[in-house]
């Protein structure tokens, strides 16, 4: 759990790093191949290459081009179209997914979180009540996409050490959780990157190192390790921790002027969806121990 809370305070600041200083002046594309760099940096140097399970090693990958590559390419295309404040809400549909996923693993069925996902809709309706643009409906659905995958990407590193238990301690093959996510990044950059919107100030290169190595590589290796200590109910509960230090940061810091009541009310209504789910699901276990 502690590993959970550190992270979430580190990543509180990112959302609005990336909307304030990157989105809009540096490729999206290149935003996240540098973050996977920076994050192989830290990691690569201690891969164990020999003595594990090439199921495990390849899971791990899996997992990295989930809960990093799909993510953050889907993540940094929604700036484009949302603001933060936004971009943090519709982050609270993830544990709904994560519900979802779970079940799957377990090869059940809850119900309860389709209803759920469905009055989450409706608050992020609300948030937008004057009108819904195109933009606006491409960057929700964009969201959608990068909750679906970190969604999945922190549920299926969970499982895999019910697969392959090992004794071997986490960062000597956290590598391949980079080498799979750098599978997704590079060749997006590669194909999608606008090169005339590379990094040009020195405010960029330091945003984009502080993402890499803190809350890429650092925070994503300890929030899957913290992952791996609690049941999916607290993991559910944890991604949503992230909303409202998110939207402190940001309104108090960048977005003074943000149209809180619009917020409150469309966030009310999604934190009304989180309940129901908490509240009627079989299987979701929400103690925070």
């Amino acid at each position: 759990m502690a590993y959970l809370v550190f992270v979430t305070v580190l990543w509180a600041f990112s959302f609005s790093l990336i909307g304030e200083y990157l989105a809009g002046a540096v490729d999206s594309d290149f935003a996240v191949l540098t973050r996977v760099t920076c994050g192989a940096l830290v990691f690569l140097p201690l891969i164990r290459w020999r003595g594990l399970a090439p199921g495990l090693l390849l899971g791990v990958m899996v997992v990295g081009m989930l809960q990093f590559g799909v993510t953050y390419l889907l993540l940094y295309r929604s700036f484009a179209f949302l603001n933060v404040p936004e971009v943090l809400l519709f982050t609270v549909f993830t544990p709904l997914y994560i519900t979802l996923i779970d079940d799957a693993f377990y090869r059940r069925f809850a119900p309860v979180a389709l209803l759920a996902a469905a009055i989450a809709t409706l608050g992020a309706v609300i948030i937008r009540y004057d009108g819904l643009s195109p933009g606006f409906l491409t960057g929700f659905l964009l969201m959608q996409g990068a909750n679906a995958a970190f969604a999945a990407g922190q549920v299926g590193y969970k499982h895999l050490f019910r697969f392959y238990p090992t004794t071997v301690p986490a960062w000597r093959y956290f590598g391949f959780f980079f080498l799979g996510a750098l599978v997704i990044a590079l060749p997006a950059f590669l194909v999608f990157g606008d090169r005339t919107m590379l990094p040009a100030t020195t405010t960029h290169w330091a945003v984009l190192g502080w993402l890499g190595f803190a809350a890429s590589g650092i925070g994503l290796f300890l929030w899957n390790r913290g992952a791996c200590l609690v049941d999916a109910g607290t993991l559910a509960v944890m991604n949503n921790a992230l909303v409202p230090a998110g939207l402190l940061v940001n309104l108090v810091i960048w977005n003074q002027d943000a149209n809180l009541a619009r917020l409150v009310a469309g966030g009310a209504v999604i934190g009304l969806s989180l309940w129901v789910n908490a509240r009627f699901s079989r299987y979701a276990r929400l103690r925070l121990a």
